[in-house]
């Protein structure tokens, strides 16, 4: 075949001719199409016509496609294989892979990773010499896969994309087959064997060839280094910006090699610089790569309403049901369900059933009726085994049934991704050609599996600013144009060959970026397109990735160094603090706490306060807490609550240190056991089906090991009675009324001892020093047990076992601590008097705070405090620490 050269201002002149002329240009993809499409339609407006023939401007597969449909549908078209969309290729994919028995991860991953080495096979020629070459486990699973599928489709009259343009060479005879007579190659770097075996059967009837592509025009470069990825694309939407307020009529092109990774940052970050004040009709830029329709939000709950049907569903899917928007009546009974969703999560397991949900709901009686007839619907339509039309019907009744897509207008991102996602449901349907019934899980697995495979890109009007991923930009001309993420590390990228294909073959066949040396080329190649392909061209890279330092491409590193000297740009933000009047409120202190009233929270109340006067206020006074979130077993809480309720019961029995001693082993053994048997039926009555079969025998051998081993430390002690175990008690501290509970008090000759359960490791100095991190020993002292000589942790840790506390004199506890033992760097007082009279008073002064309002964000230690503090998105102590400095990164400032 041989071709001719036209520039793309020829190739524009050609195509003015119209259908008269039978000419037909082709694209490696749709992008490149629509784009010169554009510029022929520009170019006629700009001639001063008013009316034109619309260019035949194609990518290489619709092409192929036409010329099959051609045939297919003229006189004796009926003998030809039918076409499979890509999601029946998939589904046929995943039905062989799965009947193989492989040891895989997972089904849909490696059909879609065969999928794609078959497409190569067909591409490039490879399956002759598969067939001589000795193959890898790997590769000979898939060569039995492809075998498979190609008895399949032959055996039933299909055929598939990959295969298409081999069809279309043969169809070409067929005389209702439009072949044009000339045919224009538009911007291919690569032409892969099949489809050059296409241009020559097409010039072999006598189609003309030629090969155009963009103008070339010579860049003014400059390389820009960034201190890293966040600041490199706040540096490209600032510039972006810039150049469009330049000049509204630019076309702006920011290649971005890992938008796929970086989409959500990128999105927000150019939302914020190119539309300041919100969302307006139509942004100014267009990301070219879609996100999964999947993560749509009216497809996501879609999906996690369906998953209801099932035996069960995870609580976390369920959750995101009862606050959907998209369910019927969510407008009316917004509030009711938020709250019936937070009572459910205090005591649901982290799966639940559509009958139990429907059951424990309340306050909610529209959503609990919608449950209700989802759930008799679920009994009649949503069991047994159905073909894919007959789920797709199913599914789409259930949603029905639930009142989806809700009551509110959908704005129109939320409209097109809610007729893809009835799209999809068809397209669900029309896999029965090649797949049998299913069960449920199978069924919803498939469509899941589907949305997620289908990306998604709203359509908006053309629009100045591209952000195109790697390969997209080839071929593209723009004004100005931006690529970023030039490291050395990142440029020219990793070879990346598919693992079902041995990679000596796609080596030798040439298969682009499947070898280091074809990936530099391809690099190569990519580099002097961007140099060629706008009027100004900025080469940018990061210079750090986490803590590790990056340098620029070897690629780029030749292009000189500059710095780019951007306008300040306002985002909204800037304009209305710019624009403010300050009225400045002291709101540090909350109105005074009624001291007649019982405080909430008991000693924890003062470990909160002493932590941070808002987090006191917020948690004790406004009840502000997180949700719960619905978990397997047991939690570390319940666990170590389980362990206080064993140690509780067994010293209930014994009492003194004298019963204990005396007591036989096999006694203590029982007694342990019967304790253990106790804290688990009542954790059962607590929390159904959590500690049930082989898991409850566990639970039970671990608590009556801990606790045995803990009587061994118990052992070692002097004469001692146990006065009380788990004590409730009133506590005044101050203006507060508090209620705690003593874990335990003995009696020792020398006085009473304070003892709370632990099993992590505590130290002493968090009973020490203004503020204490742990008050609450110290409170049970001061307002409990005043005369005591001790207070102390009893660390119940496996292989840890000890002591850890403060006493008045040495030898009252093993491993407790005199003051002066502790010293002065603990921040003590010199004796026990002095100690105690310290606790009183700075417990007394944390409660006056908190009587009196005292509600500062004041953490004591923020990197300690802060760190697992629940209130921070009240508080925002994050945002006016280092918000702005985020922003400011974001924005590449």
């Amino acid at each position: 075949m041989s071709a001719v050269e036209l520039s793309k201002s020829e190739l524009l002149e050609r195509l003015a001719g119209g259908h008269a002329a039978a000419l037909t240009v082709l694209t490696p993809n749709r992008r490149l199409a629509q784009a010169l499409a554009a510029d022929f339609d520009r170019a006629q407006g700009a001639a001063g016509r008013v009316s034109w023939d619309t260019a035949d401007i194609l990518p290489f597969g619709a092409f192929a496609a036409r010329l099959y449909e051609d045939a297919l549908y003229a006189e004796g078209g009926a003998d030809l294989p039918r076409l499979l969309s890509p999601d029946e290729e998939r589904c046929l994919w995943e039905a062989i892979v799965g009947e193989s028995h492989a040891a895989l991860l997972s089904v849909g991953a490696a059909a879609e990773q065969a999928r794609e080495a078959w497409q190569l096979v067909q591409a490039w020629r490879l399956d002759a010499r598969l067939k001589t070459m000795p193959l890898d486990a790997d590769a000979a699973a898939w060569a039995g896969w492809a075998a498979r599928y190609a008895l399949r489709t032959q055996k039933d009259r299909l055929t598939d994309a990959a295969c298409l343009p081999d069809l279309a060479a043969r169809a070409l005879g067929h005389p209702r087959a439009r072949l044009p007579k000339q045919l224009v190659i538009y911007g291919f770097g690569v032409v892969t064997p099949q489809q050059q075996a296409l241009f020559d059967a097409l010039a072999s009837r006598g189609t003309a060839f030629a090969r155009s592509g963009p103008v070339a025009r010579e860049a003014r470069q400059l390389r820009v280094p960034c201190v890293d990825a966040r600041a490199e694309v706040g540096l490209a939407a600032r510039w972006a910006r810039s150049r469009l307020e330049a000049n509204p009529q630019a076309r702006i092109g920011v290649v971005c090699p890992e938008l796929a990774a970086l989409r959500p940052m990128v999105e927000r970050v150019f939302r914020r610089t190119l539309a300041p004040g919100g969302a307006p009709a139509t942004l100014p830029f267009d990301l070219s790569l879609g996100a999964p329709l999947a993560a749509q939000p009216v497809v996501a709950h879609a999906l996690a309403a369906l998953e209801l049907g099932g035996r069960d569903a995870d609580f976390s899917r369920a959750s995101l049901v009862l606050r959907s928007p998209f369910i019927g009546e969510a407008e009316a009974e917004r509030a009711p369900r938020a709250r019936a969703d937070a009572a459910l999560r205090a005591g649901a397991s982290p799966r639940i059933t559509l009958d139990a949900l429907a059951a424990g709901l309340e306050g909610a009686p529209r959503l609990a009726a919608r449950l209700g007839a989802c759930a008799r619907y679920r009994r009649e339509h949503l069991f047994g085994r159905q073909a894919p039309r007959a789920w797709a019907e199913a599914f789409d009744g259930a949603l029905r049934t639930l009142g989806f897509p809700g009551e509110r207008s959908p704005d129109s991102a939320e409209f097109q991704a809610l007729a893809r996602w009835h799209e999809l449901l068809a397209e669900f349907a029309r896999t029965e050609r090649v797949a049998g019934p299913m069960g449920f899980h199978e069924a919803l697995a498939r469509l899941s599996r589907m949305a997620q495979a289908v990306l998604f890109q709203p359509e908006t009007p053309e629009v100045p600013i591209q952000v195109l991923g790697l390969l997209e930009a080839a071929g593209l001309e723009f004004d100005h144009l931006w690529v970023m993420g030039l490291s050395d590390e990142a440029w020219p990228p990793k070879a990346h060959a598919n693992a079902f294909l041995p990679a000596a073959l796609q080596r030798e066949a040439g298969v682009p970026w499947s070898a280091p040396a074809d990936a530099l080329h391809q690099a190569q190649v990519l580099t002097a397109g961007w140099r060629g392909a706008a009027a100004e061209l900025v080469l940018s890279h990061p210079q750090n990735e986490g803590d590790r330092r990056l340098a620029p491409s070897a690629l780029i590193a030749e292009v000189p160094e500059r710095a780019l000297d951007l306008p300040a740009i306002q985002t909204w933000r800037d304009v209305i603090h710019a624009a403010r009047r300050l009225e400045r409120i002291e709101d540090a202190r909350a109105p005074a706490f009624d001291a007649a009233q019982p405080a909430r929270g008991g000693a924890g109340l003062i470990a909160s306060q002493a932590a941070c006067g808002f987090r006191a206020f917020a948690a004790h006074r406004l009840a502000s807490a997180p949700l719960d979130a619905p978990h397997a077993g047991l939690d570390a809480m319940e666990r170590g609550a389980l362990v206080h309720r064993v140690l509780a019961a067994v010293w209930a029995a014994l009492k003194t240190k004298a019963a204990f001693d005396a007591l036989p082993t096999t006694e203590l053994d029982a007694l342990v056991g019967r304790a253990a048997d106790a804290a688990i039926a009542r954790a059962r009555r607590q929390r159904p089906g959590v500690l049930d079969g082989r898991y409850a025998a566990i639970e039970r051998a671990r608590l009556a090991r801990l606790a045995r081993e803990w009587l061994d430390v118990e052992r070692g002690r002097a004469e001692f009675t146990v006065l009380a175990r788990e004590d409730r008690r009133a506590l005044a501290i101050g203006p507060l009324q508090l209620t705690g509970q003593l874990d335990r008090v003995d009696e020792t000759p020398e006085g009473r001892l304070i003892i709370d359960y632990k099993t992590g490791k505590p130290t002493v100095g968090v009973l020490l020093g203004p503020r204490p991190d742990e008050p609450q020993l110290p409170l049970y002292l001061v307002a409990g047990e005043p005369e005591a000589v001790g207070i102390a942790f009893a660390q119940v840790r496996a292989g840890d076992m000890k002591f850890t506390g403060l006493a008045r004199a040495k030898g009252l506890l093993p491993g407790a601590r005199t003051l002066e033992d502790v010293g002065k760097r603990q921040r003590c007082e010199a004796d026990w008097t002095a100690q105690v009279a310290f606790w009183q008073r700075e417990l007394t002064r944390l409660a006056e705070a908190f009587a009196a309002g005292e509600a500062t964000v004041d953490p004591k230690d923020p990197r300690k405090t802060c760190t697992y503090c629940e209130q921070q998105p009240f508080c925002r102590i994050a945002e006016r620490a280092g918000g702005e400095a985020g922003e400011a990164a974001d924005a590449g400032s």
